[in-house]
């Protein structure tokens, strides 16, 4: 399979893997052929980008670190509890608890994978499948960096309210597609405050997980807000957040911007590691990303291009590419694997853009 752009898909194309809305419908069943009307619907809605079947591949699984089964009922919980703090003050987090400790287990159970964020997001919802990754990733960071199970519990919990704040915010601000003013930016800004007041008063959440919400916008050269706190005054769970939360944000598609490519995200990540971030913090995220996710369309230093179908840990610049396209531009007839952590001599020159991967793939169609 293939994940693809809705602006790209045609009546026909076969889904690959079922798509969600944040309640947990599903909205497109894998192996449904797709139809004009129901990509105008998917478009409607918000969703950006689909997985299609697409034989020229050849097979293809694109694993994730967690279940589909707890990705949707992770984000259906998330959204739940924001719905329900909007009209209430006090709400019931134990469906957190028991989200978050579903999820260090199923961390726990996969260490061996690497993640490859290419989650579908609708755009109305993009908050809930955003605090489900960055949870996520934050608790496999938290893995490697080597915390007990009682400090993943309150990191992913306070990972995962990290934008709970956002609830008493004007929701056209939250969701406006350009640039805002510097008022909106004042208010937006307030939600870390926010989100820390409510969640302190929550006896059943740890204080280190309100302290989450209260700091994951800080900065280690002391710009970030809301108290511009500097470098160890920061704590770690925080510092931890504060990288995963960059990072899931410039992977999202949004209305005013595509999103970047996990490699492209990586190095604005990394440029930004000791003015902003923990430069251990960011090693050890890092450590359990796939630089060129499954699904990637590479060309290498040979000039063939390939797609890569596995990542190798420790490795992450060196995946398994499988060759498509010879270095003069024609489709092979024999499909091989090259795995790059073996030869030192090739490294991918370029990763293609939606654009270009889109237009080579209908060359063959």
């Amino acid at each position: 399979m293939r994940q693809i752009s809705i602006s790209y898909a045609e009546p026909g194309m076969i889904v690959a893997r079922n798509v969600f809305n944040a309640d947990g419908k599903v909205l497109l069943a894998a192996g449904m052929p797709l139809k004009e009307s129901y990509i105008e619907r998917i478009k409607g809605l918000g969703i950006r980008r689909i997985y299609i079947k697409d034989d020229t591949v050849g097979d293809l699984d694109i694993p994730d670190v967690i279940s589909e089964k707890t990705r949707v009922a992770t984000t259906k919980t998330v959204k739940a509890i924001f719905s329900d703090l909007k009209t209430n003050s006090k709400i019931n987090l134990e469906p957190i608890k028991a989200t978050v400790n579903n999820i260090i287990d199923e961390v726990l159970q996969n260490r061996n994978i690497l993640v490859n964020l290419t989650d579908v997001r609708c755009y109305d919802d993009y908050t809930f499948g955003h605090s489900v990754n960055v949870c996520l990733l934050s608790v496999l960071t938290g893995v490697s960096i080597g915390y007990n199970s009682s400090q993943l519990r309150d990191l992913g919990t306070g990972a995962i309210l990290h934008d709970l704040g956002k609830t008493k915010i004007d929701v056209e601000i939250i969701n406006k597609p350009g640039k805002l003013t510097p008022a909106e930016y004042e208010e937006i800004k307030k939600h870390t405050e926010v989100g820390f007041e409510i969640l302190r008063r929550m006896p059943e959440i740890p204080l280190l997980s309100a302290h989450v919400a209260f700091q994951h916008h800080e900065k280690l050269d002391g710009s970030g807000y809301p108290r511009g706190l500097k470098q160890d005054e920061i704590h770690e769970f925080a510092r931890i957040v504060a990288v995963a939360d960059v990072y899931d944000a410039l992977l999202a598609d949004r209305s005013y911007r595509k999103g970047y490519l996990p490699h492209q995200a990586l190095e604005i990540v990394t440029s930004s590691t000791e003015a902003h971030f923990d430069p251990t913090v960011v090693a050890a995220f890092i450590d359990n990303i796939a630089v060129y996710p499954i699904g990637s369309l590479v060309e290498l230093s040979t000039g063939e291009v390939g797609i890569v179908v596995d990542v190798n840990r420790g490795l992450q610049t060196k995946p398994i590419v499988r060759i498509l396209f010879s270095h003069t531009g024609e489709r092979v007839k024999f499909l091989r694997e090259i795995d790059m952590g073996k030869i030192s001599t090739i490294y991918i020159a370029r990763v293609y853009s939606e654009e270009m991967s889109f237009s080579l793939f209908k060359q063959y169609r």
